[in-house]
């Protein structure tokens, strides 16, 4: 009897939990009173959950996205906005204090406040309206978002700057690995001579795929000098046991899927429509909810036309970041420059809260952060302070971090104005103004015009290889002290091909490279791929466009094929006859492709990633010490034109100690992969990429909180697509989304995304269209028939008053 009433409250409580979980949803229905508005405003949604939000001014639209963007998503913003101000502890627990951390010491709250009050009146009320929307939405809910009643805490209210720690979010997501990558090239130049670091760090690749270049020359001489003491590093049967692990965390290398994006445009010489196409699908983490959502957002222009746009928002923020206007389409994809400078602070035992400037000692100045943590007893860092930037410590050497997301122009609202533009010199021009970090603008307008430029904060120098060092604090002419003017940013408009492609590698060959500067810009592999797909067509309607973005053929990976099937020569296969079935499984299972179905795919790939750990992997281990973000693959993304060389070439002084031929190394690499790829008993011939390349796209609960994790997951789909390809895809990143649009012909446009609407799992909308993005299905851009209405009526106009959030205070 007893087990009878426990399964009864068992019951009782799941069902109150599953009731309070469903009072979470949004009403989709119906009318609502909002403090502010100037007229009525409709969210209308489709099918699927997208809204079409309709409103007689800018400011009421901003009120309405960000009532939408809280019903469906107020978590995600949460976080967003907590990240960058390094307050997530606060609402997470101690899981999140290493990166409050490491954020806290930039100061991205206050300096928020200085921004917000630097904006044009007219951009402030935006924010207003869109924050007091935000708060509207989260009052309306009959219950506060089901995270909240999980983590048994309270939302805090949406205030207008959190939308610019929004926006300097996505600097840590697209330029977090810059202070990494300028330490370990500093690790290198202190442990290398000059002439190996050259080859060591090349500052093109044989892939690049240029605009203003037909290709580049890079890596055709031979290579000379002699390798560094740490290359190749010591017998592996001496550390097998002590760095088993890091061995391990090398197998999980960057293949060109770091953070990116693709996007290309055809001008209307090409196009079926005579307006340009635009495609984009910019390369982020995956996750539920995903990063985008969708939203068509109308509203009166000049002269009484609607000025209608429609494609990706960015929860915690006002306006559309990718889509068109109508008459102008636009897309971005991550440009790899030189934003961050390390600049290593000289000091003594007799100066030591200080450092040495060109112009005598400058004191350093200090300030304490209390960092918040649910559950835990607070912690306080005492933050080091210096002219050019905070102090970031590795081992015993301090650096500043001279990094241009602190600069005054980091982050604005000047991003609205591309929905105005109404040509391409106008939308390039909005995104060379435009307060977010610095990104390949590619634009097409109606007219069939085409443009690239970098949109975004760049620093005004004009850089160089030394320019990607760290430099010492009395070093009298280094580094950047202002931002670069927005009508300096290089430029191409309607170049002669009609064609534009930009795929986070090296954008020109020429002079203008030198004002973005190398960040790490892929090795160029994609870039030539989708330009050489481009450049096969005459002219392309919506789909054909598309087509580039679902090009998963191994043109990278097929030279490293080529070279374990030559080192696998009738001699190494002699008494190996796991060599001879690798062989056998890399000629007869090889389908051109990264597709799930591969075995030589991942065979190949894992040869190249064994590959490294046996040259670099010592440096790696090393700098890990210091900065466990730290390695080789850091400090140049052309670690493979690096490995390239060095296995064709074979140089004889560029051979490790260890090893007597570079024949030695291939095969011990191949012995390597074997070993992995068959731990546990399992059978070569079944490691097929899928298996490897599952997609594990899940709500941040999810690992908190694993007896939720069935419900807060997108399925487990084997994924085809791979870095170094346009088809980006690992198990937790890649395509945020797809987007092609010919601006004027909307309705010809092709969407799909991860995820759904929703970052609710009770909602209809949770997972919607996910499908379609796994399999690469083409769907429409605008959203489908009325499914839903919900009008927000002017409070005032009724006499009532808005609700308060519910919990805040």
């Amino acid at each position: 009897m007893m087990l009878k009433w426990i399964a009864a409250l068992f019951a009782l409580i799941s069902a109150a939990g599953v009731l309070a979980f469903s009072l979470s949803l949004p009403s989709l229905d119906g009318a609502a009173p909002a403090s502010g508005l100037q007229a009525n405003v409709s969210i209308a949604r489709d099918a699927e959950g997208v809204p079409t939000i309709s409103g007689a001014t800018r400011e009421d639209v901003a009120y309405a996205t960000g009532f939408a963007h809280a019903q469906d998503r107020f978590f995600q913003m949460d976080l967003l906005r907590r990240s960058s101000a390094g307050t997530l502890a606060a609402l997470i627990g101690p899981a999140a204090l290493k990166v409050d951390r490491e954020r806290r010491i930039y100061g991205f709250d206050a300096l928020a406040g200085r921004a917000l009050a630097r904006l044009s009146p007219a951009d402030r009320r935006i924010l207003e309206r869109y924050a007091a929307g935000v708060n509207a939405g989260l009052a309306a809910l009959r219950v506060r978002p089901f995270e909240y009643l999980v983590l048994r805490t309270k939302p805090q209210p949406w205030r207008p700057e959190d939308s610019l720690l929004v926006i300097w979010s996505m600097y840590f997501e697209l330029q977090g690995n810059l202070l990494h990558r300028e330490f370990a090239r500093g690790w290198l130049r202190a442990h290398t001579d000059a002439q190996a670091l050259r080859t060591l760090l090349p500052e093109c690749s044989g892939w690049d795929a240029p605009l203003d270049a037909p290709s580049m020359q890079c890596g055709a001489t031979p290579i000379d000098g002699a390798a560094p003491e740490w290359f190749g590093g010591p017998s592996p049967s001496a550390q097998a046991v002590a760095v088993l692990h890091e061995r391990d965390a090398l197998s999980d290398l960057p293949f060109g899927t770091a953070t990116g994006s693709n996007a290309w445009a055809v001008s209307g010489k090409h196009s079926t429509t005579g307006s340009a196409i635009v495609a984009n699908d910019m390369h982020l983490g995956l996750r539920l909810p995903n990063i985008w959502y969708r939203a068509v957002l109308e509203y009166p222009a000049s002269m009484g036309k609607l000025r209608r746009i429609v494609g990706v928002t960015l929860p915690g923020t006002p306006a559309v970041v990718a889509g068109s206007n109508g008459a102008v389409a636009w897309g971005f994809s991550n440009r790899y420059g030189d934003y961050l400078d390390l600049v290593q602070l000289q000091s003594d035992s007799h100066h030591p809260d200080a450092y040495r400037t060109a112009n005598g000692w400058a004191p350093l100045r200090f300030r304490e952060e209390v960092l918040r943590v649910r559950g835990a007893p607070d912690e306080t860092i005492r933050v080091a302070q210096t002219d050019l930037g905070p102090v970031w410590q590795a081992g015993d050497r301090r650096y500043a971090v001279r990094w241009i997301a602190e600069d005054e122009g980091a982050v604005n609202l000047n991003l609205l104005r591309a929905e105005a533009a109404a040509d391409v010199p106008e939308a390039l021009a909005a995104g060379q103004a435009a307060g977010i970090p610095a990104q390949n603008l590619i634009v097409g307008d109606v007219a069939g015009n085409v443009g690239w430029t970098i949109a975004g904060a760049m620093p005004d120098r004009r850089a160089s290889f030394e320019a990607t060092f760290p430099y010492a604090s009395d070093a009298p002419t280094k580094g950047w002290r202002s931002r670069l003017p927005a009508d300096d940013h290089p430029s191409i408009v309607n170049p002669a091909s009609g064609l534009l492609w930009s795929a986070n590698s090296r954008q020109l060959a020429g002079a203008g490279y030198d004002v973005i500067g190398d960040g790490g810009a892929d090795p160029g592999a994609r870039a030539r791929q989708i330009r050489d797909d481009l450049a096969a067509r005459p002219s392309f309607d919506e789909a054909a466009a598309y087509a580039p973005g679902l090009d998963d053929r191994a043109l990278f990976m097929s030279a490293w094929r080529e070279r374990a099937l030559r080192a696998l020569d009738e001699r190494a296969l002699a008494n190996h006859p796991q060599r001879a079935e690798f062989k056998r499984l890399l000629l007869e299972r090889w389908d051109g492709c990264a597709c799930v179905g591969s075995v030589a795919y991942r065979l190949s790939r894992r040869y190249l990633s064994s590959l490294y750990a046996e040259l670099f992997g010592e440096a790696d281990r090393e700098m890990r010490k210091l900065d466990p973000s730290a390695s080789f693959a850091q400090a140049t993304s052309r670690w493979p034109t690096v490995l390239a060389r060095l296995v064709d070439q074979q140089p004889s002084n560029w051979l490790p100690l260890r090893r007597k031929t570079w024949r030695e190394i291939e095969l011990a690499a191949i012995d390597d992969s074997i070993a992995r790829l068959t731990r546990g008993g399992a059978a070569l011939k079944d490691a097929t990429w899928g298996q490897s390349n599952t997609a594990h796209i899940v709500h941040p609960f999810a690992a908190v909180f694993p007896a939720l994790s069935r419900w807060l997951a997108a399925p487990a789909d084997a994924l085809p697509g791979d870095g170094n390809m346009p088809r980006v895809a690992t198990p937790t990143f890649g395509q945020s989304e797809r987007m092609v649009i010919s601006p004027g012909h909307e309705d010809l446009g092709i969407f799909n995304m991860p995820g759904g609407q929703s970052g609710h799992p009770m909602s209809a909308y949770f997972l919607a269209g996910h499908e379609a993005w796994v399999e690469g299905r083409k769907t429409p851009l605008l959203p489908g028939p009325r499914v839903h209405l919900l009008v927000l009526t002017p409070a005032e106009a009724r006499g009532e008053k808005p609700a308060r959030v519910p919990g805040s205070h």
